[in-house]
């Protein structure tokens, strides 16, 4: 296990470099000029020239590159020309914003994308399933924004049951421990500023779900078929297990590997889907940040936002990565594969597809002794 960890890190730092010479020289394809928008709107050329010998921005692009990458590995990730504030200290305030919303998100991605699939798997081919598919495809095909101004319109303007916009209401305080509100309000027990952040983050974290509720709802459906007509599962069924054991307890237990894969992909895509949102429901997160960052030429708060978005994408591939093995050993090195269940009280007894099997059992082919051993007794599946 530790040989797998070391070899994860170890790809993690080469991506995070590859990543780190891209958002590079994306920034030398943007239009504008970074020294010109440093320097003010009325500034002189002489001022201009003078900003950009300071900047670093008058040497050849594999300088500038190696002056960046230095700094970079002491931590520093450039100034702002904008708030005029190092990168890191911007990023420390806006990235806990849009996380909050990006894991409201995903627990509502989760809540209602993973019943939905074993629903329309269970209830294959009938009027469940289609209905289902056609409710998940209707929230992929709806643009972010527009359904966040149908939501704004509908919920907030006329029924008046969720706030506009915003973080917080004002009047309501918090201590910043996190940057989270809602986290920071429940860990200091301000319960009226909790239920008043959670309200103001319902409708951008349906907003920012609802794309992905459709393909995790979809994934679920698709392992669960598989794994629903399985030979195990159909074992379990002989034996008298409950259909909801069979389902929850064996099917979607083994039918995890894709939807946890999945999931991982979908944080680091949300973060980068933030922007719309964020503009909609005026939360200033990382969204936000960069497009403002992109428009007004601010190149290090560009790389530094890229970086950020690509560091929680990488390090959500490595949890799942390293998540894998620990809910599916058929993919631990070295060990056969198992289906987890436990047969006739053994759980050294496999289920595949030539049936329930005793790896201590001998080898019926070592010789006639060996054929004619009694075959090893099956109580049943464990319920």
């Amino acid at each position: 296990m530790l040989a797998v960890v070391l070899r994860r890190l170890g790809l993690m730092v080469l991506v995070f470099a590859g990543l780190v010479v891209i958002a590079f020289l994306m920034t030398q394809v943007l239009p504008g000029d970074p020294a010109r928008a440093a320097a003010g709107r009325n500034a002189s050329p002489e001022q201009i020239a003078a900003v950009a010998s300071q900047l670093g921005l008058d040497q050849p692009v594999w300088r500038q590159f190696l002056r960046y990458a230095g700094r970079l590995l002491h931590g520093d990730l450039g100034t702002s020309v904008v708030t005029h504030r190092p990168v890191l200290a911007d990023l420390g305030e806006v990235l806990p914003v849009s996380l909050e919303l990006v894991l409201a998100a995903m627990l509502l991605n989760l809540v209602i994308g993973v019943p939905l699939g074993v629903l329309a798997a269970y209830r294959r081919g009938r009027w469940a399933d289609g209905l289902t598919r056609v409710v998940v495809l209707l929230g992929a095909a709806v643009p972010a924004f527009w359904l966040g101004l149908i939501l704004q319109l509908v919920l907030s303007d006329r029924l008046h049951w969720l706030p506009l916009s915003g973080r917080l209401t004002y009047g309501y305080r918090v201590d910043d421990l996190t940057g989270m509100v809602t986290f920071d309000a429940l860990v200091t027990g301000r319960w009226a500023t909790f239920g008043n952040a959670l309200a103001h983050l319902v409708l951008p974290a349906v907003t920012l779900a609802a794309p992905f509720i459709a393909v995790v709802a979809r994934t679920v459906r698709s392992s669960m078929i598989s794994v629903l007509d399985a030979d195990f599962v159909q074992l379990a069924r002989a034996t008298g297990a409950g259909e909801w054991r069979v389902v929850v307890r064996h099917a979607l237990r083994n039918a995890l590997g894709p939807i946890i894969t999945i999931v991982g992909m979908q944080l680091g895509w949300m973060l980068g889907a933030t922007v719309l949102v964020e503009s909609t429901f005026n939360r200033g997160g990382i969204g936000a940040y960069t497009v403002n960052a992109v428009l007004q030429n601010d190149l290090y708060a560009v790389i530094g936002s890229v970086l950020a978005i690509g560091v929680v994408f990488i390090v959500a591939n490595v949890v799942v990565d390293l998540l894998q093995p620990a809910l599916d050993p058929r993919l631990r090195g070295g060990g056969r594969a198992v289906s987890g269940l436990s047969v006739g009280g053994r759980p050294d007894l496999a289920v595949g597809p030539a049936g329930v099997t005793d790896p201590s059992a001998p080898d019926v082919e070592a010789g006639a002794d060996n054929a004619a051993a009694a075959p090893v007794p099956v109580a049943g599946v464990q319920r």
